[in-house]
């Protein structure tokens, strides 16, 4: 399904009556729930790459809904915090904003948009109303209700003119998001997705994320694959034109990286400048970041959007 900035009565939005931004999207999937757009009109625009307009900072982070998992033993002696909300969580939270409020781009897995383990928080929404981003959409893949919103998040200082929302093939709860920045006939096209845990679910995935950007020059994804760079070389993206940055970047498990498995890949045309992985044990991955440097003239055609 598509949504169009454009096509905003129509397709997107409409306008909130206290003018503070965009209402959520009407969506033709209902089985999953209605995913969050907004537009925040009242905040002031910051400029990606501060001194550099070409230049975006991009990080992808599987924050785990913010429940705090960084030790082995959490997953069990703190499985609590799934159901119920702890003390500490608006802590975490302030503090896992502070992280992505220095970023352009930022790419969320596990993010919960709203339940009793999350104080009822659209924690999409919430970092971006703290980090001050222009843009932010929910998707949500798992509806439990109450019991938990699992979602994905894109934040964004831009305003892309086309979000996607795509259900992953296989079982039910695995979704991409689709930002599409720029000039329609050349876009900017930022994904977000978080893929399957089976080699076998996960190649049927990534086969589709491969149709799904096409032929299309400028391309940044983001988000937790679940597999390791060298195993990505052996999946259907080998057959488009994305890389990675050289060596290994530990994700997972947070407090002793071992895995990498959260990943940025990019296009050809956007020059990697440097990637690391942040000393942050928040979640139970490390969050990735990635600063990359844009074509001259997808600079001009984001500026314009802002």
């Amino acid at each position: 399904m598509s949504y169009g900035i454009r096509d905003a009565v129509e397709r997107l939005v409409v306008r909130a009556s206290d003018a503070t931004g965009l209402r959520p999207a009407k969506t033709a999937n209902s089985a999953v729930g209605l995913p969050e757009a907004w537009r925040a009109d009242n905040m002031p625009p910051l400029v990606a790459g501060a001194d550099d307009p070409s230049v975006l900072r991009l990080l992808s982070y599987n924050i785990h809904a913010g429940l705090g998992t960084s030790s082995p033993h959490h997953y069990v002696t703190k499985s609590w915090r799934n159901l119920i909300p702890d003390t500490k969580g608006a802590r975490r939270l302030d503090r896992i904003g502070s992280i992505l409020s220095g970023y352009d781009f930022v790419a969320l897995q596990e993010v919960d948009g709203g339940s009793i383990r999350s104080s009822f928080i659209n924690q999409v929404r919430y970092f971006a109303e703290q980090g001050q981003f222009d843009y932010w959409y929910q998707q949500l893949n798992r509806d439990f209700g109450r019991f938990g919103q699992y979602s994905n998040g894109i934040l964004s200082r831009y305003i892309p003119y086309e979000i996607q929302d795509h259900k992953l093939p296989g079982l039910k709860g695995r979704g991409a998001i689709v930002a599409r920045y720029g000039d329609l006939s050349n876009p900017l096209v930022v994904v977000c997705l978080h893929l399957a845990l089976g080699e076998r679910a996960r190649n049927r995935q990534l086969a589709y994320l491969r149709d799904l950007i096409g032929i299309a020059e400028h391309v940044i994804v983001m988000g937790d694959l679940n597999c390791s760079g060298e195993q990505i070389l052996a999946t259907p993206l080998r057959e488009t034109h994305l890389i990675q940055a050289n060596g290994s970047h530990h994700t997972y498990p947070s407090w002793k990286p071992q895995r990498s498995i959260d990943h940025i890949l990019v296009s050809p045309s956007l020059h990697i400048r440097r990637v690391e992985v942040l000393d942050v044990a928040l979640s139970d991955h490390r969050p990735i970041a990635m600063e990359i440097k844009l074509p001259a003239s997808i600079v001009g055609q984001l500026q314009e959007r802002l």
